[in-house]
């Protein structure tokens, strides 16, 4: 993904109350901070935020949380978010601290377009990977569920059997989303322009019955 430098992205970063950049102290804490008892559901690589913010607003009792590292990216995502969304918190970090983020606490994650990192030696860089699984079992609640979306088939495949060897059960399993009417799921940034290409966009749903399985 080509960056481009946004000039003043220090400044719409300091200025927005909802962008933290040092989650770690909020850690076991995320439920104080949106001062309520809502589920909290969190975007691992957000980008320009187009599918957290849509999703934030179709669903004011769940609490979105999304994390992103690019400055310039989490500058584009702020201009974005419309006034008045309590229910959205953008953490700038990066996703190999989620476990020193959240103790707990988190009843969904998205993995929206992530990079697929192809070559094998890169394979634990893959937010799919047994490395980052392993994290995200203390990040959960009581039944941990993962929701990803890619255009990347290798990916994909990889995910599947990372899911069922961590033991995911593979709740729904979509091989053309654009198409499949039984799920709402709003575009990101990366979806609109695949789908206008006519690349197949994959998506799968599991779950765990409980952070111990």
């Amino acid at each position: 993904m080509r960056l481009r430098n946004v000039k003043n992205k220090e400044a719409i970063i300091a200025g927005a109350s909802f962008c933290i950049s040092e989650p770690t102290v909020w850690k076991g804490k995320w439920h104080t901070y949106f001062q309520n008892d809502h589920p909290i559901h969190l975007e691992i690589g957000m980008g320009k935020g187009q599918f957290l913010i849509a999703m934030a607003q179709e669903n004011p009792n769940i609490n979105f949380i999304g994390i992103e590292r690019y400055d310039s990216v989490i500058a584009r995502a702020i201009e974005k978010v419309p006034e008045n969304l309590p229910n959205l918190v953008i953490l700038r970090c990066n996703a190999n601290l989620v476990d020193e983020i959240f103790d707990h606490e988190i009843a969904c994650l998205y993995l929206n377009f992530s990079d697929p990192w192809p070559k094998k030696r890169h394979a634990s860089r893959r937010l799919t990977s047994p490395y980052f699984l392993d994290k995200y079992d203390s990040i959960f609640e009581m039944m941990p569920q993962i929701i990803q979306k890619t255009d990347n088939a290798p990916l994909f495949s990889y995910s599947l059997v990372s899911y069922s060897n961590h033991g995911y059960i593979l709740d729904y399993v979509s091989l053309d989303l654009t198409h499949d009417e039984e799920i709402f799921s709003p575009m990101t940034e990366f979806e609109e322009k695949f789908t206008r290409l006519g690349y197949p966009i994959y998506y799968v749903v599991v779950s765990k019955k409980s952070v111990n399985v």
